[in-house]
């Protein structure tokens, strides 16, 4: 299996590894057939990413395309997270064998857990607000 020479450095280097302490927003993911495990850390300020980290269980690909990720979303509104698909990921790292594509398609999962979780903290934390302000 032939992997680009950016998969290789993003696998040898991974970038943002770790958590984020009271995140805005975490996905988890994870693939039964091959058992990667991918767990991705937003903070959002002002509508912005300011930072991604991700913690991944799993192969080679699996840790390139989760460290490219958050080099994606870093400083990208919500919006522009939200159309980075998981071709995008693996553009970015100069392709993937088609076997590990799969890779890709979790980091772009994993993102969109992540949004959709901050999207819901966010809803909650406003109707927390609302409830506070009504009852005076």
């Amino acid at each position: 299996m032939e992997y680009s020479e950016k998969v290789m450095e993003h696998f040898r280097n991974p970038r943002n590894v770790g958590e984020i302490e009271n995140a805005d927003g975490v996905g988890r993911v994870g693939n039964p057939v091959c058992g990667d495990i991918m767990e991705l850390y937003i903070k959002v300020k002002g509508g912005i990413i300011t930072d991604a980290k991700f913690k991944t269980f799993g192969c080679g690909a699996a840790i390139a395309t989760s460290s490219m990720v958050t080099e994606l979303v870093r400083n990208k509104t919500i919006e522009e997270a939200l159309q980075i698909s998981n071709r995008a990921v693996a553009e970015a790292l100069g392709g993937l064998p088609p076997i590990k594509m799969h890779c890709s398609v979790l980091a772009e999962e994993a993102l969109k857990k992540a949004l959709d979780d901050y999207h819901e903290r966010k809803r909650l934390s406003s109707a927390a607000r609302q409830r506070k302000l009504q009852a005076g």
